[in-house]
């Protein structure tokens, strides 16, 4: 029986030497994949790669920007584990193979942590200086956004605010969370205390072609283009919008003479530049192959408002050739209408003292109300007339893609003129 239990006890040694040999090359495989992947398919999810912003993902684009790190050290130690144990036992070929991967494998750190990492490629500003119309740079006729608090007026060049997509200041002793999504044509002022606590934000990435933000101290991530929290602590949790107008500099300038205005940072000069145009026209301008101009396509421009809960859209390019609208919906009376320039636009609500007001827009780009002739601002203010002096209700309003707004007002009602 000895002698018969000696080639039983050789066989299991030369399987288990074998198996070992066999299962170390898979620590390396193992290891690069922990190593690799995660940060992959983080950058996949938070950038608008092809399909990737189509995926409802935002929850597991969080939870696995946590565990990236953890992951990659496991994988780290994986591979340090196989190349202590089976590296020389390797093949002069396997030896290659491997080093080769993991070099172009570590070389892909510098695409998802630097290159498509959004807080990297879309820096914040390294000074913020303003100036008034005097000293002014800016040129006039830059679309801003504008914000008035407690006397003081500040104006955000669209294409500084395009690049940077915040800027976090104060107005008139109020903070301020300035931002702008170029993906989705968005503008959003918010409030950036949250519990008492002012926070500082970090660009995250994107998700359904909208920026996402973070705030510092809840680590909680907010949609740009409605101020929600979508996932974190304070999920369901919703930035207070503080009211802002969208307009050329100089339509700012006419109403707000004092206003200060955010100067370029000239460290990002090339950047602002890129966005020198977007302002300007639409994807429908820029296709030489679409006969129809008035299609509404994905990156259409409307104009969005959402009265007593109900969200409605109206397209710009029929609102422009129209140059003001009279309409009325969910029990609200309002008036959109835009100044000479054909980019400063307005929505209000016409209701006055109880009585609702019709409007007219004359060639020379005067306001007047059907009802008493009186001549309205483009401040909303009667000039003159039996109603001197009265005042009409500002309605917040948004220049935005189509795509965006319907994604983010699902319900919707949509205006797209005669």
């Amino acid at each position: 029986m000895h002698n018969e239990s000696v080639p039983a006890v050789q066989n299991m040694y030369v399987k288990n030497t074998v198996g070992k040999s066999l299962a170390k090359p898979y620590l390396f495989w193992w290891g690069f994949a922990f190593l690799l992947l995660p940060g992959l398919v983080h950058a996949y999810l938070l950038m608008p790669f092809p399909g990737s912003q189509n995926l409802n993902a935002i929850t597991v684009s969080y939870y696995l920007e946590k565990i990236v790190t953890p992951l990659r050290v496991l994988g780290g130690l994986l591979i340090v584990w196989y190349v202590i144990a089976d590296f020389t036992n390797d093949s002069r070929r396997g030896k290659i193979i491997k080093t080769s991967i993991l070099v172009l494998g570590l070389g892909s750190f510098y695409f998802t942590d630097f290159k498509f990492r959004a807080e990297r490629m879309f820096e914040e500003p390294q000074t913020i200086k303003f100036a008034n119309f005097i000293h002014n740079s800016v040129p006039e006729s830059t679309v801003i956004i504008g914000i008035v608090n407690n006397g003081v007026a500040k104006a955000y060049p669209l294409n500084y605010l395009g690049y940077h997509h915040k800027i976090q200041d104060d107005v008139g002793n109020q903070p301020v969370l300035v931002t702008y999504c170029t993906m989705c044509r968005s503008g959003r002022v918010y409030n950036p205390v949250i519990n008492g606590t002012r926070q500082n934000f970090r660009l995250v990435g994107a998700r359904h072609y909208n920026a996402v933000i973070e705030d510092e101290a809840t680590k909680t991530w907010w949609y740009q283009a409605n101020g929600k929290a979508a996932v974190g602590e304070l999920k369901g949790s919703q930035l207070q919008e503080i009211p802002y107008e969208q307009s050329t500099l100089a339509a700012w300038i006419g109403k707000h003479p004092g206003s200060l205005i955010l100067q370029p940072d000239n460290h990002y000069l090339s950047d602002y530049n890129d966005l020198k145009n977007y302002d300007r026209l639409q994807a429908v301008d820029k296709d030489s192959t679409l006969k129809n101009k008035d299609s509404l396509m994905r990156k259409s421009w409307v104009v969005g408002l959402v009265v007593n809960g109900q969200a409605k859209a109206y397209d710009w390019r029929r609102l422009f050739k129209k140059r003001f609208l009279n309409d009325s919906f969910n029990q609200t009376n309002l008036l959109l209408t835009l100044e000479k320039d054909s980019l400063t636009y307005h929505s209000f609500n016409t209701s006055v003292n109880g009585k609702v007001l019709h409007f007219n827009l004359d060639k020379s780009g005067q306001l007047t109300d059907l009802e008493t002739a009186s001549l309205w601002d483009w401040d909303g203010l009667s000039t003159s007339g039996a109603l001197k002096g009265s005042r009409l209700s500002k309605v917040q309003s948004y220049q935005e893609y189509w795509h965006s707004w319907k994604y983010f007002h699902p319900n919707t009602l949509f205006w797209k003129g005669l």
